[in-house]
C-alpha cells in the first residue's frame, strides 16, 4: 500500500489546479494550499482568485498567499504544516533555501519541458517555436538554480505539426498529473532516483514579451508558421497592413499553413494569392497561406469570411507590412 504523504501544494493557473485535483482525489493528504495574492482582472479590476485558489476553497483546504518568504513569519508558518513534501507548479514566487529544506522530503516541481532542455518561464512555447519534434513533463527536486534541480522521472510528449502553444498546454495538463502521483510513489517508498542534469546541454526559455508577436516576412515560412503557433494564445502573431484610407491596422494570425513554392520572383511579404483557402505571402523560403486572421476589434475568422467583407484590402501583388529594414537585419541577426 502507498504511504501517505503530508503535501503543501504551490501552483497559480488551470494548470496547477489540474495537478492539485489530482493529489486531491488521491490517497495524499493535502495539508495547505500556497498561491499568489489575488490581482485585478477584468474590465472593473475587481480582485480575482487564481485558479488553485477557487479549487481549494472549494475544497476546505487552508490557503496561504505570502508576498514572499523573507519574513520569518512566513517561514514559521510553512514549517507549522510539517508537510513531507512540497509539490511546485507555475507558482510564480521564487523559494529561499530555507523553505526548499524545510519539508522532509525537499520540495518538487512539475517542469513543462524534458530537461534540462528549456529551463525557465516559457518552456512550452520554447519548444514549439524551436521546432523539437517532443516535448514532456520533468519532475524535479527543486534546488537553488532555474530549473537545475536533479531529476526525478521524465514523461514525453510528441509535438505535432498542427499543435499550438494552447494545444501543447492541455496535453501537458494531462500527462503532468500522473507523472506526479507516479513520483510520489517512489518518493513514500524511500527510493526514487535522482538524476543530475547535464548544464552543458541546458537551454533556456525567455519569457515572452509582445514585441516578439510582429512577424518578419525574411524569415523562412517553416519558422514563421513554427513562431504563429507557439504564439497562441498569447501574444498571438500579427503583422501590420495599411488599408486604402491608409490607415496602419493590426492584424492577428491565429492559422497558417506553409506552401511549397518558389518565391524568388517576388519581394518577400507580397501576397502571390487570394482564395478561400487564405491569403499566400512570400517569405525568405516558400510562402505562408494565412488562414484565420482577427482584424482590430474583431472576432477571428476564417478568411474566406473576411474576404467577403473585405476583399479590397488584400490584392495580388500588395505588400504586407512587418518589420521596417533596421527591424528585420535586427531579427535576422538574432535566427
Amino acid at each position: 500500500m502507498i504511504q501517505s504523504l503530508r503535501i503543501i501544494f504551490a501552483g497559480t493557473p488551470d494548470f496547477a489546479a489540474k495537478h492539485l485535483a489530482a493529489l486531491i482525489e488521491s490517497n495524499h493528504q493535502v495539508v495547505a494550499v500556497y498561491c499568489p495574492q489575488d490581482k485585478p482582472a477584468g474590465r472593473g479590476k475587481k480582485l480575482r482568485a487564481c485558479a488553485t485558489k477557487e479549487l481549494a476553497l472549494a475544497n476546505n483546504l487552508p490557503v496561504e498567499q505570502p508576498i514572499n518568504f523573507k519574513e520569518l513569519a512566513a517561514q514559521q508558518k510553512l514549517a507549522s504544516y510539517n508537510a513531507d513534501v512540497m509539490v511546485v507548479v507555475a507558482y510564480g514566487l521564487l523559494l529561499p533555501e530555507i523553505i526548499l529544506t524545510t519539508p522532509k522530503l525537499g520540495c518538487i516541481n512539475v517542469h513543462g519541458s524534458i530537461l534540462p532542455k528549456w529551463r525557465g518561464a516559457a518552456p512550452i512555447q520554447r519548444s514549439l517555436e524551436a521546432g523539437d519534434p517532443e516535448t514532456g513533463i520533468t519532475l524535479m527536486q527543486m534546488d537553488k538554480g532555474l530549473d537545475t534541480g536533479d531529476m526525478i522521472l521524465t514523461a514525453r510528449c510528441e509535438i505535432t505539426p498542427t499543435d499550438t502553444s494552447a494545444s501543447l498546454y492541455e496535453k501537458l495538463a494531462e500527462l503532468g498529473p500522473s507523472t506526479l502521483l507516479e513520483t510520489l510513489t517512489l518518493m513514500s517508498a524511500g527510493k526514487y532516483p535522482r538524476v543530475a542534469q547535464d548544464n552543458e546541454v541546458s537551454t533556456y526559455a525567455a519569457k515572452l514579451e509582445k514585441s516578439e508577436a510582429e512577424l518578419n516576412w525574411q524569415l523562412s515560412a517553416q519558422v514563421l508558421d513554427r513562431k504563429i503557433r507557439a504564439y497562441i494564445p498569447w501574444p498571438v502573431a500579427q503583422f501590420t497592413f495599411t488599408d486604402e484610407k491608409a490607415s496602419a491596422q493590426r492584424i492577428r494570425v491565429w492559422q497558417a499553413s506553409i506552401v511549397s513554392t518558389d518565391c524568388k520572383n517576388n519581394v518577400v511579404g507580397t501576397i502571390i494569392s487570394v482564395d478561400k483557402q487564405g491569403i499566400v505571402v512570400s517569405t525568405k523560403e516558400n510562402a505562408l497561406r494565412l488562414e484565420v486572421l482577427q482584424l482590430p476589434g474583431k472576432k477571428a475568422l476564417a478568411v474566406s469570411d473576411i474576404l467577403n467583407g473585405r476583399a479590397d484590402w488584400f490584392k495580388v501583388g500588395q505588400l504586407i507590412n512587418g518589420f521596417t529594414v533596421t527591424q528585420n537585419n535586427e531579427a535576422l541577426n538574432e535566427h
